[in-house]
């Protein structure tokens, strides 16, 4: 099988042993360097680099008739703590989620044998490298459909701690209203980096969606005085390569346990939303999501892991809650 059955990514790169790994920025131009996974250098913009290499919402989809698939991965932790599992859906829905642990290996899943839809999707945490697949009999690669999505974020658009990578928020609301998705989650690393603006600007899109703010009060990143510009230079850059894509910008969700508490330059959660909207606002096509309209205060104490992150579950509930919310326009 070929690379250009997958999708989702900006770059391919295939060493000499014939691993893949598929960036979600490209790389190329930027001074990545060839990355050490086992001890990364700690160097401004490297864990952004990191996450890109991170397959989050990279997937294929074949029609076939075999009775069985496998896909070799190579994987490590890097500084992740949990290596996500494999998806593979039949006919849109789970057939089976397969443990990925450190090391190589070679996954074997039993498919039904008659005429099928498969998609396999790649793990959104981890360092993962991929060759394969291959099936037993013939398998015809299906181009991805639908309107095609991007969304960028920071680790709860990446959900590294949803179940599997079928089921963060962005892959079920992809699922639910039929669109491609391009998902530019990048976890601790939603800092409004001009290759992420730059990256959206070029790519095609029926829709663009912005979750912004978490990273930046948690990494003091910005100041009252300079974060509404710096949203409005993201915005400006995303804009000039589509002028006529519906945009929207959403606002932390809810961490109640954080809630009024200054960052290290005194910005409070609400303090950064605010200050988010007023830099997405000039523009006047832009569509604003009020974070905190998305879970409850009750919801996210039940449903989150730690101060800030959901659980699976509250992944699964924020994209039946967004999902109505992302459209298009008719």
């Amino acid at each position: 099988m070929t690379d250009a059955l997958w999708t989702g990514y900006q770059y391919a790169e295939v060493d000499a042993d014939g691993w893949a790994t598929y960036w979600r920025l490209d790389p190329r131009g930027h001074d990545v360097g060839l990355i050490d996974w086992t001890g990364y250098p700690d160097r401004p913009g490297h864990r952004l680099w990191e996450r890109a290499a991170t397959p989050a919402g990279v997937r294929a989809a074949w029609r076939t008739s075999a009775s069985a698939v496998s896909i070799e991965l190579r994987a490590s932790l890097g500084i992740y703590s949990v290596i996500a599992p494999l998806d593979v859906l039949v006919d849109g829905e789970l057939h089976e989620r397969c443990v990925v642990v450190d090391g190589e290996q070679r996954l074997v899943v039993e498919l039904p044998g008659r005429p099928v839809t498969v998609e396999l999707w790649l793990p959104q945490s981890g360092v993962i490298g991929v060759r394969g697949p291959t099936f037993d009999g013939d398998a015809d690669p299906l181009p991805s459909t639908g309107p095609r999505w991007l969304t960028y974020g920071s680790s709860i658009t990446q959900c590294t701690g949803a179940y599997g990578p079928s089921e963060t928020w962005p892959a079920l609301v992809a699922r639910t209203n039929g669109w491609s998705l391009s998902a530019l989650g990048f976890a601790g690393e939603c800092h409004l980096d001009p290759v992420a603006a730059r990256t959206i600007r070029d790519q095609p899109a029926r829709l663009i969606s912005l979750c912004l703010g978490i990273n930046i009060y948690g990494g003091a990143t910005y100041s009252g005085r300079t974060l509404p510009g710096q949203v409005e230079a993201f915005v400006s850059t995303v804009r000039a390569g589509h002028p006529q894509t519906p945009l929207v910008v959403i606002t932390p969700v809810l961490a109640p346990d954080l809630e009024g508490e200054p960052n290290a330059v005194g910005l409070t959660l609400d303090d950064v939303r605010d200050c988010v909207e007023r830099g997405a606002r000039t523009d006047p096509e832009v569509r604003i999501i009020d974070g905190r309209t998305v879970l409850t205060s009750a919801e996210a104490e039940a449903l989150y892991v730690d101060d800030v992150h959901p659980g699976p579950d509250g992944y699964r509930l924020i994209a039946e809650r967004l999902a109505p919310r992302l459209t298009l326009p008719r």
